[in-house]
């Protein structure tokens, strides 16, 4: 008993101190953004005094998009930019109705002399990526801008993003900062939008203006032709093209730039399955980049903090992974040391978590009140924000063995339902995600904590309760909204439907 319960600990103290190594990381990344926030590119010039007008080629990939395609190619089509240098490629590989509703409005803003063209495959080979790859053939421009699905650039956006490519520094490609259409619709979507905030005000900039390596986003971004041709082009092994792509690219030496002063604001998933479905899609490919090409990464002759930064961001997802064994033996190790008589390790307890839980809120605290004038009341979101962090981590667990093992997945893009306001509904829409077996040991797992819980108030054991409410909260938040907002899956697992991917 006392052997099992000393391994027990010691693997329970081990995975907290590695999760705390991961908040303190959290906290480097702030003092990074503090310090190199005001280094701004130097001499970019206004769009009227550039030497000449660019030609642009705007990339639209869709999939099934019949609620938001319309919505989406009239904003493009709005976009303030000389057409003789403008082409937009609406890339269509859906096999339902959008088809035809994303024909008939091409057809509609091409009689209007707007310079848009369909194209349509009868295959989804590579997904998004072998999308993209077989429009840049048949692409005119010498700079390519992507837009995902439900992503409305303001009509001044190529003329803002553009003499950024005429600056004394020569880029490879310029990305713009999400912002969000639908944040108030719910507390998940109001929770999401702190998660997002966090990557692109924070992250984005300390990484980027520090001379670290940072990725494109897949969408709200310009890459130069030239650079992406000379990364070797889109390839389709991975779920996260934009990210192999862009590590790729800074690894040939390419120079990119975050400009957060640009939003472009999209649609965050309203439906906790579709974000599901879309958190396992960016933690599976992140691994899958990470086996790629960070041996290639240690072999260059980048910088150590280069190198160790890329490592952190690229293997951010193993931290998944150790919550859910540390979700399997805090309510254990509790027990255990009760038992043995061994209270006086709880107080371990209560400064470790705080340690990583502090630095997460502290993080996202930081990005509300760079970009909000009204931060203090976004906080109240803040204990949600990270439950829901936790109670994602068996959905990007199984996706980061299925990366580890090469599991086949297909490339499940995320449903959008052109939600903007609180009365807007979606349930009876199509496109609604299923659950499986997933969802099942989330709520297990919210179970498992209500009894942690009721023991630990039973026993008086009150410096364990902060972090056991977190971890019970979180995992019945996630498990019960994705049983009721999905439709449950006769296998109780995911079908494949489509051409696979997967990392040799």
């Amino acid at each position: 008993m006392e052997l099992f319960a000393v391994l027990l600990l010691g693997i329970y103290f081990f995975i907290l101190g590695i999760l705390a190594i991961f908040g303190l990381h959290r906290y480097y990344l702030t003092y990074l953004y503090y310090k190199h926030k005001g280094r701004l590119p130097q001499d970019v010039p206004a769009f009227e005094a550039l030497p000449r007008v660019p030609f642009v080629t705007v990339q639209l990939p869709i999939y099934n998009e019949k609620y938001v395609v319309q919505r989406l190619v009239q904003q493009i089509c709005a976009l303030d930019y000389p057409r003789e240098c403008l082409e937009i490629q609406l890339l269509d590989d859906s096999t339902d109705e959008t088809q035809e509703i994303a024909k008939a409005v091409v057809r509609e803003y091409r009689q209007l002399g707007h310079p848009i063209v369909y194209l349509h495959r009868s295959n989804r080979k590579g997904f998004k990526a072998g999308a993209l790859d077989e429009g840049l053939k048949v692409a005119q421009g010498e700079l390519i801008a992507v837009f995902d699905a439900d992503f409305l650039p303001e009509p001044d956006f190529l003329k803002r993003m553009v003499p950024y490519f005429f600056a004394r520094r020569k880029y490879g490609m310029v990305q713009a900062r999400w912002g969000h259409l639908n944040q108030d619709y719910s507390l998940m979507t109001q929770a999401q939008s702190i998660l997002l905030d966090g990557h692109f005000v924070i992250e984005h900039t300390a990484r980027n203006r520090s001379g670290r390596f940072f990725n494109f986003n897949g969408t709200a971004g310009i890459w130069d032709r030239r650079c992406i041709e000379a990364a070797g082009g889109w390839h389709y092994d991975t779920l996260t093209e934009d990210l192999d792509l862009s590590y790729r690219a800074q690894l040939k030496g390419w120079k990119f730039l975050y400009v957060p002063e640009v939003v472009v604001p999209a649609e965050l998933p309203v439906d906790m399955n579709g974000f599901k479905a879309q958190q396992h899609r960016w933690a599976k490919g992140s691994i899958q980049t990470a086996k790629k090409l960070m041996p290639r990464i240690w072999r260059s002759a980048l910088s150590p903090r280069v190198k160790m930064e890329a490592s952190f961001h690229l293997l951010n997802n193993f931290a998944y992974v150790l919550m859910v064994v540390l979700s399997f033996c805090m309510p254990l190790s509790l027990y255990l040391r009760h038992q043995l008589r061994l209270q006086s390790i709880l107080w371990i307890d209560l400064p470790v978590f705080l340690l990583a839980t502090v630095s997460i809120a502290s993080f996202y605290v930081c990005s509300q009140k760079e970009i909000y004038p009204d931060w203090k009341s976004r906080l109240l979101y803040l204990p949600l924000n990270i439950a829901l962090g936790i109670g994602l981590a068996i959905n990007n667990t199984k996706a980061v063995f299925e990366a580890l093992f090469n599991r086949q997945s297909e490339f499940t893009r995320t449903a959008k339902y052109a939600i903007a306001k609180r009365s807007d509904a979606w349930q009876h829409k199509k496109y609604r995600s299923s659950f499986g077996v997933i969802t099942l040991v989330e709520v297990f797992l919210g179970l498992y904590f209500s009894l942690a819980v009721v023991y630990a108030f039973a026993h008086g054991l009150w410096m364990s309760l902060y972090s056991l409410l977190f971890f019970q909260i979180g995992f019945f938040y996630v498990g019960f909204l994705s049983l009721f907002q999905g439709r449950p899956n006769v296998a109780l697992a995911p079908s494949l439907s489509a051409p696979s991917v997967s990392v040799d």
